[in-house]
């Protein structure tokens, strides 16, 4: 018993594992429907028993009925011809032989099967003619009728009825009581009609005739018509398939409350139906329906028989064994039906959910044209499907989008490698060149002062060389923080052309190139940052003429025709907002950049093409920057090369000032309002760093 208990405590305590999709639709399914069949079947059953039992309730009422009445009708029919016969010649004054002829025909003719007929002489007592023999068929009481006719025509009141009950001694009974005989159980009748004289109206004999009303009956199975049961109003039994009932009173059945309650209904002139548990020695279930008629034995309208028609409940029911067989059969079916529709729903439900399910197991193996099975006949599924594809579409992209980003990546890390290392030198070449210089000048190796200047120029050439690249280095740092700005005002770009053209005219002679300047007839006011904007300039011209051995420099400046913008979707009934914008355009004829690597110019670091370019010097920083400065300042900056050896061209597009007078102080004071301001916090201001930054080589 321990190792009992603690088998239950570890089968307590496990987990059930997950199972499949198949076999939980496939239990779920019949968990469901196998409970609503076998309801829905016993639902079935219990209607069909239901009609059928009502249907037999009803049936066998209206069998008491008709029994009731066909027991009536009988009477009466038997009254009728006993009447006419005693009214007949041969009766009332033929001869005994005539009369036993004419008796024997009416037996035959009587519309009920005659047991006995009996003409007996009222004053002797003696039988003259009989059908069945010389003993008596009942008792015959003295004084029945006036021993004189005392009307012309008779009726049906003169016709004596007695009920034959069997096994009682035969007595003397009252005209309102049973009379009794042995060996029979069906319901017999005894009546009798006086035969008087046809001459002198005296009393000459009694006709009497005994007579079965009701034939032996078999209760038959689908027989709603049932076996008739006669119980008189004192409670007596008067017909019964079973001769041992007959003469009991209902007092000494079983089920005497119940048959109390039938005689009592039925006595109040209702026609129902009942259950009956003991009324036969089997002990079965009876079912019966009853009615009431006027006692036919006696002329008190008061007094009544109860008609019973009964059948065995399952003889009743006899039709619902065949129903019942129908309906296991059926259920049968069904279960079958139902277990090879799960069987092939679970299918059809699982085998897409498979299919789905290996696909994504086996995408990463599978060729990229290859897509997720669509041809599924659920709609659901092939939209599950969409989705997934759609899911693997979009996994696919991230996943180049992750290894493109993780090659830039590595490519940004190889350039700034290379930028470290091209730092270093272009940091320690003017560092050198400041060291040398210094320490000639102090080691007093200089002949004269002039070449004590000349080497200090140099020197001080060397670190505003520094300068920049530390600038440029801040710049950069700042830019990808985020925290570069700019402090725009109305600049005049000629004037400042001219500045950056004087600053660099040194550098062009002493490579010998050509400048080519056309300068712009009008007055160009454009938004900008003055020292930003001259710092740019002074990059992209310095990088034309450092990547410049022979030929031109040529500066070009335009404007470009306004263009109406909307800011937003909400100013789409707004007045359009027309800006114009100076185009300045540096064109030199160098060394050229491969237009597949133009776009990745204005990335920190990058210099495209190291061997050709590294006897130039530089960081790399200068286009970044400037791009950056630009589009602060609302400009846009581009580069342009046909080719290796074609040189290249630099636009610079800023925005253009109108200079026009306002029409009004309003007007002004409106347009100061919409001008940005930006503050600069992290830099000096222009005219602090321009000594600085852009020194003049002359």
């Amino acid at each position: 018993m321990p190792n009992l208990s603690g088998l239950l405590k570890q089968f307590r305590f496990t987990e059930i594992g997950p199972t499949s999709f198949r076999r939980i639709l496939l239990s779920r399914i019949l968990l469901l429907s196998v409970p609503v069949l076998l309801l829905g079947e016993y639902g079935t059953y219990r209607k069909a028993r239901s009609g059928l039992l009502e249907t037999a309730r009803q049936n066998l009422s209206e069998s008491a009925v008709r029994k009731g009445e066909r027991i009536q009708d009988s009477i009466k029919a038997l009254q009728a011809g006993l009447i006419t016969a005693s009214e007949t010649t041969a009766l009332q004054s033929g001869s005994l032989e005539v009369s036993k002829q004419f008796l024997e025909q009416l037996a035959q003719q009587l519309p009920t099967p005659i047991q006995c007929i009996q003409l007996t002489n009222v004053k002797t007592g003696a039988i003259e003619v009989s059908t069945c023999g010389v003993q008596p068929i009942g008792e015959l009481p003295a004084n029945m009728w006036p021993q004189r006719r005392d009307r012309l025509v008779p009726e049906a009141s003169d016709v004596r009825v007695t009920a034959l009950l069997p096994n009682v001694s035969q007595e003397a009974l009252p005209a309102n009581q049973t009379a009794t005989m042995s060996g029979e159980s069906k319901l017999s009748l005894l009546l009798s009609a006086p035969v008087y004289d046809q001459g002198t109206g005296e009393l000459r004999y009694a006709l009497r005739i005994q007579s079965a009303l009701l034939e032996p009956e078999k209760d038959k199975p689908r027989s709603l018509s049932g076996y008739t049961v006669v119980i008189g109003q004192d409670g007596t039994i008067l017909n019964h398939p079973n001769a041992s009932r007959v003469g009991r009173n209902i007092q000494q059945e079983k089920d005497a409350e119940r048959l109390r309650n039938m005689v009592g209904t039925a006595l109040n002139g209702k026609t129902d139906f009942g259950h009956l548990f003991g009324f036969e020695n089997k002990g079965v279930e009876l079912l019966a329906g009853y009615t009431a008629i006027p006692s036919p034995i006696t002329n008190d309208r008061n007094q009544k028989w109860i008609i019973l028609a009964i059948t065995r409940l399952d003889n009743a029911l006899a039709g619902l064994e065949e129903i019942q067989h129908v309906l296991v059969t059926l259920i049968l079916g069904l279960l079958a039906a139902n277990l090879l529709a799960t069987v092939y729903l679970s299918r059809d439900l699982a085998r897409p959910l498979e299919k789905l399910g290996y696909y994504a197991l086996t995408v990463e193996g599978r060729r990229s044209l290859d897509r997720v099975p669509h041809n599924f006949k659920i709609k659901e599924f092939n939209q599950l499907a969409e989705s997934l594809d759609s899911m693997v579409e979009r996994l696919t992209a991230w996943a180049e989008e992750l290894e493109t980003a993780w090659k830039e990546a590595k490519v940004a890390n190889e350039l700034k490698n290379e930028f470290l290392a091209n730092t270093s030198h272009e940091l320690r070449t003017p560092l050198n060149a400041i060291i040398g210089c210094i320490r000639l000048v102090r080691d007093d190796c200089c002949d004269d002062e002039e070449e004590e200047m000349e080497f200090l120029q140099r020197a001080d050439d060397a670190a505003i060389h520094l300068l920049d690249i530390i600038n440029d280095v801040l710049d950069i740092a700042k830019i990808e923080a985020g925290t570069l700005s700019v402090i725009t005002e109305p600049v005049d770009l000629p004037k400042l052309l001219r500045e950056v053209v004087d600053l660099q005219t040194s550098h062009i002679q002493q490579k010998g190139l050509q400048l080519n300047w056309h300068e712009h007839p009008e007055t160009l006011i454009v938004e900008a940052d003055t020292a930003k904007l001259k710092q740019v300039l002074l990059n992209v011209v310095g990088n034309a003429i450092k990547f410049t051995d022979t030929g031109s420099i040529t500066l070009k400046t335009r404007i470009e025709p306004c263009q109406s913008t909307q800011s937003s979707p909400q100013a789409a009934t707004a007045a359009p907002v027309c800006e114009s914008r100076v185009i300045v355009a540096i064109q030199d004829t160098g060394i050229g950049i491969d237009p597949t690597q133009q776009h990745r110019l204005f990335q920190p670091f990058v210099m495209v093409d190291g061997k050709r370019t590294r006897k130039h010097g530089g960081t790399g920083l200068g286009l970044a920057i400037s791009r950056n400065l630009v589009e602060l300042m609302k400009g846009s900056i581009t580069l342009h090369s046909s080719g290796i050896g074609q040189g290249t061209t630099v636009e610079i597009a800023l925005p253009l000032i109108d200079m026009t007078p306002s029409p009004s102080p309003a007007a002004t004071q409106k347009t100061e309002e919409t001008q940005p301001h930006t503050e600069h916090a992290d830099r000096p201001s222009p005219a602090s760093e321009m000594p600085i930054a852009n020194p003049n080589p002359s």
